[in-house]
């Protein structure tokens, strides 16, 4: 199944793209993302166990079976602050 992924901060820096498009298994997970889009971009492997992952504009956990055609986002840590 095809998946967009939006990607935020430093995972676009480090990725190069805001978007990218993922194939994966038709039964596939967040962790199927997570691990489909580090290996497709090792650069932001290390980062991606620290994000945040949305689908279609809800946090989800790493277990939740993706649909085709859905919109994930990925989220760094926020840091600074004043």
């Amino acid at each position: 199944m095809r998946v967009r992924v939006q990607l935020y901060a430093r995972a676009r820096d480090l990725v190069g793209s805001p978007q990218v498009e993922l194939q994966l298994p038709e039964a596939g997970t967040v962790a199927d993302l997570r691990r489909e889009l580090g290996e497709r971009f090792p650069s932001v492997a290390g980062l991606l166990e620290k994000c945040a992952v949305a689908v279609d504009q809800e946090i989800a956990d790493d277990t939740l079976s993706l649909r085709q055609e859905a919109l994930a986002a990925i989220l760094p840590p926020v840091s600074g602050g004043g």
